[in-house]
């Protein structure tokens, strides 16, 4: 079914599939907590979340980040350490930092409410082409196509699409495909309908065929090829970064310090990290006692953390060290800790150490 340019001859019966895909959504649909109305921030901030998360770890986040911040303007009011707290563990943080920075710029331009025009809409930061059209079809039911990794998948599937899906020009072809097929009466649960079914049944690996209410309009099934597609060439390979990860002791206090500004995790609280690349094991007291001006009286190896994050991996070879001095860097009472923005793989120190001391 492959054609030129950016377009795919579509021969199954339209109508009919809107039909059987929305009255399947409005029977099927899970009971999500940002489904509860059509509030353009409310499906705006799950948008945002649900990339690159799984819907059973958002919902408790969710909830309690619209509760902390149940508005554009308090969301746009709130210190970025806070915002950042309320995110901790979702990871790619990137993600709320974004997310903050555009919701400022709602409020203070466009009256605090979301713009409900393509342009405007995607101008504002973090929001790409799939975030735009699920807040536009979604919140303000407007026919415009929400494309990801999901709706390709079952729209690869449905009209045997055999582009490779990796490929960033591909998502145009699939977006012109659901310009043909949205509907326009209901486009809000057209798209949902769409996400749901890759959710659902039309899964990436042994699709559920036989409960699938659009069965009927597969080209893939019909073909008994629905287990090859979607193409998708492989990702490049993981990075691998080992480090020390340093919990420094003096005085019932422990050493914290800030991320950059900017990359990987910016902004975030943590361990002092050191590169392996950069000291030996054997020159490790030497390190922390210039860098950190202070005497080392005891080390200890705990147990490593590994952390794999999308591009790369982090092998950590976690020391406790105790120290006496002046030390250089933020000290604080271990149970003052938590009232800062810590990435999973630190927090995963954090309670090693909570269990060492018994807390």
């Amino acid at each position: 079914m492959k054609n030129n340019h950016d377009h795919i001859a579509i021969t199954i019966n339209i109508p009919q599939f809107r039909k059987d895909l929305i009255d399947w959504f409005e029977k099927e649909q899970r009971n999500l907590p940002w489904r509860k109305n059509q509030d353009p921030y409310r499906v705006w901030v799950s948008e945002i979340m649900l990339q690159q998360t799984k819907v059973d770890t958002v919902i408790p986040y969710f909830n309690q980040f619209t509760k902390s911040f149940p508005t554009l303007s308090a969301l746009a009011e709130a210190d970025e350490q806070e915002v950042l707290k309320a995110w901790e563990g979702l990871g790619y943080y990137s993600r709320v930092r974004n997310l903050q920075t555009a919701v400022r710029e709602v409020v203070e331009n466009y009256d605090a409410k979301v713009p409900d025009d393509v342009e405007s809409l995607g101008n504002l930061k973090g929001v790409g082409p799939y975030t735009r059209g699920a807040i536009l079809s979604i919140a303000y039911n407007k026919p415009e196509p929400a494309v990801d990794g999901n709706v390709m998948r079952v729209l690869s599937r449905i009209l045997l699409i055999e582009e490779d899906i990796a490929k960033a020009k591909t998502r145009k072809i699939f977006e012109q495909a659901v310009r043909e097929l949205i509907s326009e009466e209901n486009p809000s649960y057209f798209n949902q309908g769409l996400m749901e079914l890759g959710a659902l049944i039309c899964t990436p690996r042994k699709p559920s065929c036989m409960l699938c209410p659009v069965q009927d309009h597969c080209t893939a099934f019909a073909n008994g090829v629905e287990q090859s597609l979607p193409i998708k060439s492989k990702k490049t390979k993981q990075k691998i970064e080992d480090h020390f990860t340093l919990v420094i002791e003096e005085a019932e206090k422990v050493m914290l310090e800030q991320r950059p500004d900017t990359g990987l995790l910016a902004q975030m609280w943590q361990f002092p990290m050191v590169s392996k690349k950069e000291v030996s094991e054997s020159l490790l007291q030497t390190y922390i006692k210039e860098k950190f001006e202070i005497d080392v009286i005891q080390l200890e190896k705990l147990k490593p953390v590994k952390h794999v994050f999308s591009h790369i991996t982090w092998n950590m070879d976690v020391w406790r060290i105790k120290g006496v001095g002046q030390p250089k860097g933020l000290m604080l009472p271990l149970d003052e800790v938590t009232q800062y923005p810590m990435p999973v793989s630190h927090q995963k120190v954090l309670s090693q150490i909570q269990e060492y001391n018994g807390n």
